[in-house]
Order: C-alpha cells, then sequence, then structure tokens
C-alpha cells in the first residue's frame, strides 16, 4: 500500500461519495490540461450519474472549496486542486495502478535488461536510474546511494605503496568496492599490513564501518597481551581509511532539473531559484529526502509528500514522491525520487518508483543485469501503485 506523510495537512471534512466522484473529476482534467475546471467539464465527465444537474456540481464542487481542497484561482474561474486535496486523491482514490508495456520496455532499456549487458557498475547504474525516473516522470529524477558507513564490510586489504602511501581495498555487500589511498606516519611492511587485514577480516566481516571503529577502541582498552600491536596497527589504518566515512552521505544523482523549467506551475522566479539551490545542496537534499522516509518507516512502501506538508519552503509547490530501496539483506537503503509540481501524474510515477526501486535491488543483490524474468513480457505481474 501507499504511505504517505504522518505529518501531512489533515482533511478535516470527509466527502462522501458524490463528493468524492467531483474531486476526483476536478483532479483528473487538471492534471490534463493544468487549467481551472469548471462544473461543465465535471458535468460532462459525469453525465452518465442520474440527478447530477450542472447546478448539484456546483454546490458539490463549493462544498469541496470550503474543505479546503479546492479553490478558486480568481472569482470568474473553475477550481483547481490544493495540496489536502491531492492528499485525499493520493489516499483515497488512487487506487493500483499497473504500468504499460511502454513503460516497462523503456524500464528494461534503460537498465539494459533487453540489451545482454551484465555487470553494470553501482554509480553508473544509480546515473541512469535518475535519468530514467527523471525521462518518464518528465520531472526531476533523484537518486540516493547508502552511505558506505552504514553498509556491512565483507573484505578489506592493505597494499603497500611509495612514499608510506598506503592503498586500502574496501569490500562491501554486495559486490560495491572502494579504493582509498591513505598516508600514515609510522612506518608499516607489507607483512604487517597483511597481518592486520587477516585479523580485521577474521574478527569483523559483516561489521558496519562504525562498528568496526567503535569495537576496535574499546578493545585497546582492554587488550594488555600479545596484540597490542596489532590492535594499534588495525586502530590506525581504520582511522586513516574509515575516518570521514561516518559522516558522508550517499551519493545523490540528480537529472531532469531542466525538466520544470518550462512547467507553468514555476512561473515565479524566485521559487523556481530556490528550488534549484535545493537541489544542489548535497546536504539538504539528502535531509529532506530522509525525513520523507522516516516518517512512516515501513519499508517498501511508496511515500508522497506534497505542497505544504514540506517542512522546507522551497519544496512547498511540489511533490516528492520516494521509495527506499535496500542492499542486499541489510539494513542499508538509498532512496529512489521523483520531484515535481503538485500537478504530478500522481498513480503511474508511484509505479514506476516502485518498480524501478525493486529492481535496482535485484540487481545490486544479484551483482548483474536485470533478470530475465524482470524482462518484456510479463505486464500482467507488474504492480506499482500499491506494493504488497
Amino acid at each position: 500500500m501507499i504511505r504517505s506523510s504522518a505529518a501531512h495537512v489533515q482533511v478535516d471534512w470527509s466527502p462522501d461519495p458524490r463528493a468524492q466522484a467531483v474531486l476526483s473529476a476536478i483532479i483528473k482534467e487538471h492534471l490534463r490540461t493544468g487549467e481551472p475546471v469548471g462544473s461543465r467539464s465535471v458535468a460532462e465527465k459525469c453525465a452518465g450519474v442520474a440527478g447530477w444537474s450542472s447546478a448539484t456540481i456546483r454546490n458539490v464542487m463549493g462544498e469541496l472549496e470550503e474543505a479546503g481542497l479546492v479553490e478558486q484561482p480568481h472569482t470568474s474561474a473553475g477550481r483547481v486542486p490544493t495540496d489536502k486535496g491531492y492528499r485525499f486523491y493520493v489516499d483515497h482514490l488512487v487506487g493500483d495502478a499497473r504500468l504499460s508495456r511502454a513503460d516497462v520496455a523503456a524500464i528494461d532499456r534503460a537498465l539494459g535488461a533487453s540489451g545482454g549487458e551484465s555487470n553494470i557498475s553501482p554509480g553508473r547504474l544509480m546515473e541512469r536510474v535518475s535519468h530514467l525516473l527523471s525521462e518518464l516522470s518528465e520531472n526531476v529524477g533523484i537518486v540516493v546511494s547508502p552511505s558506505l558507513a552504514d553498509n556491512r564490510l565483507q573484505h578489506i586489504e592493505f597494499l603497500q605503496l611509495a612514499d608510506d602511501r598506503i592503498l586500502v581495498v574496501l569490500v562491501f555487500a554486495p559486490n560495491i568496492i572502494q579504493n582509498k589511498i591513505v598516508r600514515i606516519d609510522e612506518r608499516l611492511s607489507q607483512d604487517d599490513l597483511e597481518r592486520t587485514a587477516r585479523y580485521l577480516n577474521a574478527e569483523f566481516s559483516g561489521k558496519s564501518l562504525l562498528t568496526i571503529r567503535s569495537e576496535i577502541l574499546a578493545m585497546m582498552c582492554e587488550e594488555k597481551a600479545l596484540y597490542d600491536r596489532l590492535l594499534c596497527n588495525a586502530a590506525l589504518l581504520c582511522e586513516r581509511s574509515l575516518a570521514g566515512e561516518e559522516a558522508e552521505a550517499g551519493e545523490v544523482y540528480v537529472d531532469g532539473a531542466s525538466n520544470i523549467l518550462a512547467k507553468s506551475d514555476f512561473a515565479d522566479i524566485e521559487r523556481l531559484r530556490d528550488l534549484f539551490r535545493t537541489f544542489e545542496a548535497k546536504s539538504r537534499l539528502v535531509k529532506i529526502l530522509n525525513e520523507c522516509i522516516a516518517r512512516d518507516a515501513a519499508f517498501g512502501d511508496v511515500h508522497v509528500v506534497i505542497g505544504r506538508e514540506h517542512t522546507t519552503p522551497s519544496m512547498q509547490y511540489c511533490t516528492l514522491i520516494s521509495t527506499p530501496y535496500r542492499i542486499g539483506s541489510g539494513e542499508t537503503i538509498g532512496t529512489l525520487s521523483v520531484v515535481g509540481p503538485m500537478r504530478i501524474e500522481y498513480a503511474r510515477t508511484m509505479a514506476v518508483v516502485n518498480y524501478v526501486a525493486r529492481i535496482v535491488e535485484r540487481m545490486l543483490r544479484e551483482g548483474t543485469n536485470v533478470p530475465d524474468s524482470l524482462g518484456s513480457g510479463r505486464v500482467e505481474s507488474v504492480e506499482g501503485a500499491r506494493p504488497q
């Protein structure tokens, strides 16, 4: 099911079925045209319903306006949905959505499912995914990779280089390798480095970088025997190779920011500048995405934050659609997101974000390309908007 922000704007009035139908008709027409929707347009959509005159529909539209679900830009105009209206729509009226064959084919092509490519690097995969989300939604696609500080270390190696430099090779689950070159003041032989690596791999494999560092420091306070020298070497090398990782957020991949330039929803230049500043500030953007996911921590759900539900002013005219993805079987997660105006294609975008996230998980877990079972030809099994 879809999980939306727990802190979202509350709707104090619950529309009856007739009002829900009118609200749904207004939103769908506004999503299609971008224009205020009048009672005549709604009457045409609801022409088959007995007793629904234009006067009745106008009365219902007035009730929706009083409840804050729609608003009238000016006196002679029709109505447009508010963020509260979109929230009710997402929570109660969107329903399930299936990806079209065209969307499935586009995803397969973008991620290499139909071209036989394999062993794509995680970084390259994230670039492709952010571009894919942007292209399919015609908005901004954002991918945040998990922080390596929280990921579980499978293997570590040290290699002595010239000028007191050491190459550190960190292998994380699943199939993520990071190389770092560090310098240390104390001269260590290659044998010292190999002994330290064997010790770290034997004692700490499967633990996060943060756990490794804290456990080594605790052991140094307690150990007084033969392993003092080994622990000192391990602590020194960890300090150089792991320091800083704990404060590092995951890499952020943003694609398609230019898509919003042509949208009438962002005609206000100052508002647009503020939004672009948010996209450029990595730490700020990660904080916004983490808050979106943290509001409702159930894993595997699609999270939707709309308009004034955002605590960041520059995002209060936007919709953020996100879902977490998990690396391997651990607790390390990243996020896949689409940012656009509140007038966004909710059902399809939620379906795309969810489906792509599940494919990314599979690809990272297997260290290979999209498996055939997720390729084309099985559209009927592609559930998107409300993952079970």
